[in-house]
C-alpha cells in the first residue's frame, strides 16, 4: 500500500475531500500534527500533502517549526518526490524552491472562479474552468524558477504552479468540503471579523457551490494523482 503524510497545521483544516480520493487510491494515510509531530516520516512517503494554517510561510521567528517543514520540502522537491501544498502548504513549497512569499494588500476572502494560463487549461485544474473555488488568505507566493505558473484570480496573480507532474501547488482550498465550511466560520471566526467577511455570504456561497464545486475538485485531483509516478520514493 502506498503512503501519504498529510502535514496539519489546525484540526478542521483536513484532506477534506481528498481523504475519501486517497483511500480509494489504496494510500495509508498519517497526519502529522505541525509543532508536535517529528516530520522525518515525511521524507519517505511516496506522498506528502501540506495543507493550509492562519500563519504566514514566514514566520519561523514566532513558529520555528515551519523550519523543519521547509526542510522536509525541500528535500522532497530536490529529489522530485509526489508533493501537495495547499495555502499555507503551498506558499512554503514556493519558499523552499527560493520564491518570495509576502502579505498582500488585502485579504482573498470568498468564492471566486480562478483564470487558467493556457498551460493550466492543459493540467488537471482545467476541471476548475469557470468553477468558483474558496479562497482564504492573506499572503501570496511568487512563481518559483522552473515552475510552471497554471492559475490566477482578480485578487492574487499567483493562484498554482506545478513541477513538472510530482508536485502541484495550489493558493486555494480545493480540498475544502463545503458541507462542514461552518468549521471554517467558527475556526476562522477572529479572521473574518477583522478582515471584514460576511460569515452569512460565505455560507450561501458554499451551499450554492457544493455539489458542483466538490465533483470539480474531485476530477482536479483524481486525474493530478494519476499523473504521479508509480515507482515508490525512499530517502536518500
Amino acid at each position: 500500500m502506498k503512503t501519504a503524510i498529510v502535514i496539519r497545521h489546525v484540526l478542521f483544516e483536513d484532506l477534506g475531500l481528498l481523504a475519501p480520493l486517497l483511500q480509494e487510491q489504496n494510500f495509508a494515510v498519517r497526519y502529522l500534527e505541525a509543532g508536535l509531530d517529528d516530520l522525518s516520516p515525511a521524507r519517505q512517503a511516496d506522498l506528502l500533502i501540506v495543507l493550509g494554517g492562519p500563519i504566514g510561510a514566514f514566520d519561523e521567528d514566532k513558529y520555528p517549526f515551519i523550519l523543519d517543514e521547509l526542510a522536509v520540502i525541500k528535500h522532497r522537491l530536490s529529489l522530485k518526490q509526489a508533493t501537495l501544498g495547499i495555502c499555507l502548504g503551498a506558499q512554503l513549497m514556493a519558499r523552499a524552491l527560493g520564491a518570495a512569499v509576502a502579505p498582500m494588500q488585502q485579504q482573498e476572502i470568498g468564492f471566486a472562479p480562478l483564470t487558467l494560463t493556457a498551460a493550466g487549461e492543459k493540467s488537471p485544474l482545467h476541471a476548475l474552468q469557470n468553477q468558483p473555488v474558496l479562497h482564504w488568505h492573506g499572503d501570496q507566493f511568487a512563481i518559483p524558477q522552473g515552475a510552471t505558473l497554471l492559475a490566477a484570480s482578480a485578487q492574487c496573480p499567483h493562484q498554482a504552479f506545478s513541477l513538472d507532474n510530482y508536485a502541484l501547488a495550489l493558493q486555494f482550498h480545493a480540498e475544502a468540503d463545503c458541507q462542514r465550511i461552518e468549521q471554517w466560520l467558527i475556526g476562522h471566526a477572529a479572521e473574518l471579523a477583522m478582515a471584514g467577511a460576511e460569515p452569512g455570504l460565505l455560507r450561501k456561497q458554499a451551499a450554492e457551490n457544493r455539489a458542483a464545486l466538490s465533483s470539480a475538485c474531485r476530477l482536479l485531483f483524481t486525474q493530478w494523482l494519476n499523473l504521479l509516478p508509480q515507482n515508490r520514493f525512499h530517502n536518500e
